[in-house]
């Protein structure tokens, strides 16, 4: 698959040639939807956390005897019936990450960047590096390729007054090859690839 690229001038300086075997593999959302799980179930802190009885601070004393008073029989004042007891079967601290298999995520991301494709929301751009961290210029150049909600992906390391320019820009992230994601890819509406990344994207995915 062919596609043209383009510079931040929005200026096209050639063509480059897509592994079908990367941007061209079928759509299968039930595949996105395993990996967008997986991803976000990892990033779940697990921190949620509520007292079991025997964590309660309190007597252990029985509140009453056990026969003649006329109230229910009662052990502890620390039970869950009890204000101030504690909580039976509440949330404890635990990992929420689940197992995917490897083969599987490498295709969710194979989909991801190939849905992006289908679209027509798949741009290749030169290079991703202005001259200086401004914003402004930053945001002027973006409006040429009419990016307003974009994830750019460069090569093994990111221009840094890139970064910095776009630091500021609520629906602009940027990432290098290595960190390509599918969540990422799907939250953003256009998907920006430079040619260092392709070339990074189809050595890691091939």
């Amino acid at each position: 698959m062919k596609i043209d690229v383009v510079n931040l001038d929005a200026q096209n300086v050639g063509s480059v040639e897509l592994a079908d075997s990367v941007f061209g593999v079928e759509v299968r959302r039930d595949i996105l939807a395993r990996m967008v799980n997986y991803q976000l179930a990892k990033r779940r802190a697990g921190t949620h956390k509520t007292k079991q009885i025997w964590e309660v601070s309190g007597t252990t004393k029985k509140p009453y005897k056990q026969k003649g008073s006329g109230n229910a029989r009662q052990g502890s004042l620390r039970s869950a019936q009890f204000r101030g007891g504690g909580v039976i079967f509440g949330p404890v601290v635990r990992s929420h990450a689940h197992d995917l298999p490897k083969k599987v995520r490498a295709l969710a991301l194979k989909v991801a960047l190939s849905a992006k494709a289908a679209e027509g929301k798949l741009v290749v751009l030169e290079k991703a590096a202005v001259p200086s961290p401004k914003t402004k210029e930053l945001v002027s150049r973006l409006a040429k390729l009419n990016l307003g909600n974009a994830l750019f992906i460069d090569g093994a390391d990111v221009d840094v007054n890139f970064a910095l320019a776009s630091r500021n820009l609520p629906y602009i992230d940027v990432l290098p090859a290595q960190g390509a994601n599918v969540y990422d890819i799907l939250r953003r509406d256009t998907l920006v690839v430079t040619k260092d990344a392709v070339q990074a994207l189809e050595a890691r995915l091939k």
